[in-house]
């Protein structure tokens, strides 16, 4: 088995829910830290699904701030990150293990 330390996502948010990485054919992916930043001066929001089961729901976020989220989060072939935001000055980086 090939273990692969990657950047699963690392873009800026959409403001309707949009895929942010799929677990790639015969692999298994976990899911290790997202940090979510908004780099407004206003407070904004933002949701993650992982594999369409809500992580976080039109949560807050100050302006000017990151959210860190460390999680071990199984993801197999095909499955999904999707995410979106209040404003496209949220980012989204988000980093795990690809095992094929």
């Amino acid at each position: 088995m090939a273990t692969t330390t990657k950047v699963l996502a690392r873009t800026a948010a959409a403001t309707s829910s949009t895929t942010l990485y799929t677990v790639p054919a015969a692999t298994t992916t976990v899911v290790s830290n997202i940090a979510v930043t908004n780099t407004a001066s206003s407070a904004g929001t933002f949701s993650l699904l992982l594999n369409d089961v809500s992580l976080h729901t039109t949560t807050a976020i100050a302006a000017n701030t990151t959210v860190y989220i460390d999680l071990k989060q199984v993801l197999t072939a095909t499955q999904t990150i999707k995410g979106s935001a209040s404003a496209t000055t949220v980012n989204f980086h988000i980093s795990g293990v690809e095992v094929s």
